[in-house]
């Protein structure tokens, strides 16, 4: 735990902070006080962000900002659309773009820093064996984005103090120092739990925690036929990934008949069974959440399947040129918008119109049913089935059948990696993992289409200028040759070897000697090397375009049995580096270990 570093940052940020002013209304200008200072930073960096205009973002900081004000300063700064900030937001910009032209020394330099501290704090003792830490960096203060419309946004994430922090250890380790003047708020000996450190944050008010590391103490031992339960000395994070996939896993035995069942219960005299068979037929086919999955603390009008109200739902008997379409409109977990319509049996539509007859907008769509009866009832149905195992088992299916249906023996790797971010795309879209554009998506799109100004002798561009908010920046002879960093600079290369190459095969017409012929088979690999270069450019130019509102790693991480994608990596030999990053590697080690080509979910 690295409580030096945080309140050494803590202490050098007012070093430049003291430097900025605000600018208020009527041209004034004045010095903050350390802390409103550091609070209005934390704006600054985000000035360029579409969080910034949102209203209830803007609303919430405010209101946070004036408690770190003095009485002076709340005097006087009394709107914030009356506050520049654009100061310290060049500020700012200038530190990113500071950082990025930084020297191979001085990376190496922060680097070997960073490996210091990772060597400090990054290990703990467990069972005699030295294991990783994962997050060993407490979070540092800041704005809270929350996803979607969240009603806290912009809400101030207080700095985490010695104070706040609970130590877990064994009761004969030695405890670790807390800064000098500061003190623990308690330390456990709970060694029936995982985690090492937590706190409560003050925002929702959740227990944040760090762990070991996702690779640590995965010492399975797992019978892949008998498919038995993995031995280990411990319960960390490996072991319940494969539990999880292995219940989801169990439910594929059983979703037929799970199937027929409730769809025998729509035509139940029960209205309470009707309700439940439903509500189930949208968990399954919909993954619709069950409705209880509020974070502690949250007070925004956020629904899942059991707590639909009729206000949420629209019946069309028809529409589009489909029957019995049902359009949903919700706010669903962390406040993100669930917007569908969905053609559904004509049983579930008439059932769905039972249930809104003498109903008032506000009132329940399943008013028989809540959380508690639907979870015990898939209990019944198969140990350890929630709704959670059903999203994960149709994600799981959806993207192995996706897989199969999507790559071609015959694809490079760029394409084959395309494909599996379709895939992917088709199980976030049907989990409703969405996310706003990246605020960089359009330049980064136009650096990868639009050519720079070229010197075609020299194979170099001139001075490129390309401009970040109020700041430009030069780049000088960006070598396009050794490099490529454009599609149209890209097509204009493949052109002019094309060329070469008609010429070269023209000349080895005429002198038909063995110089020639070299020439022209030099010619035909750079003309085929340029002619991948530029699909990778034009994969990777579709693959965000199609990705730039779905948000791929939530499911990656969280629904899809990672022994499916290193299946399907071993089968078509593409690096398993180029699906999963190192994090994810450390996560689904186990899956990595255990999974061949011919793994079936």
């Amino acid at each position: 735990m690295d409580f030096k570093q945080v309140l050494s940052v803590y202490a050098d940020s007012f070093n430049f902070a003291l430097q900025f002013s605000t600018s208020l209304q009527s041209g004034k200008v004045m010095k903050l006080s350390p802390k409103a200072e550091e609070v209005a930073t934390f704006f600054a960096k985000m000035l360029d962000h579409e969080y910034t205009t949102k209203e209830i973002f803007r609303k919430n900081f405010f209101k946070d900002w004036r408690k770190e004000m003095t009485n002076e300063e709340k005097n006087i700064i009394t709107s914030l659309s009356k506050c520049d900030f654009t100061q310290m937001s060049q500020y700012f910009k200038a530190q990113t773009e500071a950082r990025k032209q930084m020297s191979k020394e001085e990376k190496l330099k922060i680097k070997e820093e960073n490996e210091k501290l990772l060597k400090e704090y990054g290990f703990c003792v467990m069972d005699n064996h030295r294991e990783r830490i994962a997050n060993f960096k407490i979070e540092p203060p800041g704005l809270f984005r929350g996803r979607g419309n969240h009603p806290k946004m912009g809400m101030l994430k207080r700095r985490i103090m010695p104070e706040d922090i609970i130590i877990n250890c064994s009761k004969d380790a030695k405890v670790p120092s807390p800064p000098p003047g500061h003190k623990w708020k308690e330390v456990r000996h709970d060694n029936k739990v995982t985690w090492l450190v937590s706190w409560t944050e003050n925002i929702q008010g959740s227990i944040k925690y760090i762990m070991l590391n996702p690779s640590s103490r995965i010492k399975f031992r797992i019978n892949i036929e008998s498919e038995r339960k993995p031995s280990c000395t411990a319960k960390f994070r490996g072991e319940k990934d494969w539990q999880k996939y292995e219940t989801a896993r169990r439910l594929k035995k059983c979703v037929d008949k799970i199937r027929n069942q409730y769809r025998e219960d729509w035509k139940s005299k029960e209205m309470k069974v009707r309700q439940r068979a439903v509500a189930l037929y949208f968990i399954d086919k919909l993954a619709l959440r069950a409705g209880n999955e509020k974070e502690e603390g949250e007070t925004a009008d956020t629904v899942g399947c059991c707590s639909l109200r009729v206000e949420h739902i629209t019946l069309h008997p028809e529409l589009d040129g489909q029957e019995y379409v049902v359009e949903f409109d919700f706010l669903g977990k962390d406040s993100i918008r669930y917007y569908n319509k969905v053609p559904v049996e004509k049983r579930v539509f008439k059932n769905l119109q039972l249930f809104m007859e003498n109903k008032q907008p506000e009132d329940d769509l399943f008013d028989r049913l809540n959380t508690g009866i639907l979870n015990k009832h898939l209990q019944d149905l198969m140990e350890g089935l929630t709704a959670k195992v059903f999203r994960t088992y149709n994600a799981s299916i959806t993207l192995q059948q996706q897989l199969k249906e999507l790559t071609a023996p015959d694809e490079n790797i760029p394409a084959k990696i395309l494909s599996y971010n379709r895939a992917n795309r088709a199980v976030a879209i049907l989990c409703n993992h969405q996310r706003a554009p990246p605020k960089t998506f359009e330049k980064s799109m136009m650096n990868l289409q639009t050519k720079p100004k070229k010197n075609l002798a020299s194979g170099v561009c001139d001075a490129f200028v390309y401009r970040i908010g109020s700041f430009s920046l030069t780049l000088d002879n960006i070598d396009v040759g050794s490099k490529p960093l454009i599609i149209d600079a890209k097509k204009e290369q493949l052109a002019d070897a094309r060329r070469d190459l008609k010429s070269a095969k023209a000349d080895a017409k005429v002198m038909k000697d063995a110089k020639t012929k070299k020439v022209v088979e030099s010619k035909k690999k750079a003309v085929q090397r340029l002619e991948e270069q530029l699909m990778k450019l034009e994969v990777q130019a579709t693959d965000r375009e199609e990705n730039k509102q779905i948000a791929l790693g939530t499911s990656k991480l969280n629904y899809l049995d990672p022994r499916i994608t290193v299946a399907w990596c071993k089968k078509w030999g593409v690096p398993i580096e180029k699906i999963y990053n190192k994090t994810q590697r450390e996560k689904f080690a186990w899956a990595i270990d255990m999974a061949d080509e011919d793994y079936e979910f």
